[in-house]
């Protein structure tokens, strides 16, 4: 099995300290750094997922890291404020080699709507491949007619949902997370395990790759679907950005 990722990329970075006392010359929180730990997020978030899994996978990404340092205060695991770096350097995929595609039992697309794919890149490679799995931030339409398997979640479909009137073809495709809820899929909701919840960052890049994982394994997406709702369930129970194993 050999799955591809593509996608936009980042840094995440989670400072973890104590927060117990306000500045002396402004109302506003002392924080005194302990540790920090940095992961790959986003498509490289997806891929390092991948390859917890034992799959062989390779990844198309922006050379230019976009870096996302949280500040968490470590007793209450509250974040306290997120600052990103400037994204306006990405720079578009270049040209997509459709011979290379089909080395690949899968592809997922990570698409954080960061300028490294356009509508069009991600219609072109699904015109290519049989099985490409879709996580997107852009507006729902035809483009993704001939994707497999589209994630979104709520917030997401919340975004889009005017869009999708009349667009039957989507019923078989969409599947929407919910958290701790779990999952719509074709009208049905799958539950997950109730855990305590300590971080959902990166939980939708775990579920996805475990999704592919399953059904390049399998073809049954409801079963796949099951297992992707169980990975998310570990990487939640966890600080910060996490793999599967």
């Amino acid at each position: 099995m050999k799955i591809l990722v593509i996608g936009d990329s980042c840094k995440d970075v989670f400072v973890y300290g104590d927060c117990s006392r306000l500045a002396p010359a402004a109302p506003v929180p002392v924080f005194v750094e302990k540790y920090r730990k940095s992961n790959k997020g986003m498509a490289g978030n997806v891929y390092e997922n991948v390859l917890s899994l034992g799959v062989k996978c390779d990844i198309i990404t922006n050379k230019v890291d976009i870096i996302k340092i949280r500040y968490v205060e470590k007793k209450t695991n509250h974040m306290i404020v997120r600052i990103d770096s400037d994204e306006e350097k990405i720079d578009r995929i270049k040209d997509i080699n459709i011979e290379a595609l089909q080395q690949y039992d899968a592809v997922i697309i990570s698409d954080y709507n960061k300028g490294f794919l356009l509508e069009e890149d991600i219609q072109f490679i699904a015109d290519n491949h049989e099985l490409v799995f879709l996580d997107t931030k852009k507006l729902l339409g035809d483009w993704a007619r001939n994707i497999k398997f589209i994630k979104i979640n709520e917030q997401e479909y919340e975004r889009t949902r005017h869009l999708l009137v009349d667009k039957e073809w989507l019923d078989e495709k969409l599947i929407v997370t919910m958290g701790a809820r779990g999952c719509i899929y074709n009208g049905n909701i799958y539950r997950v395990l109730q855990v305590e919840i300590k971080d959902l960052t990166g939980a939708g890049d775990s579920f996805l790759a475990a999704l592919a994982r399953k059904f390049v394994e399998e073809g049954n997406i409801f079963s796949s679907i099951n297992y992707a709702n169980d990975c998310a369930t570990i990487v939640v129970q966890q600080k910060g950005v996490n793999t599967i194993r």
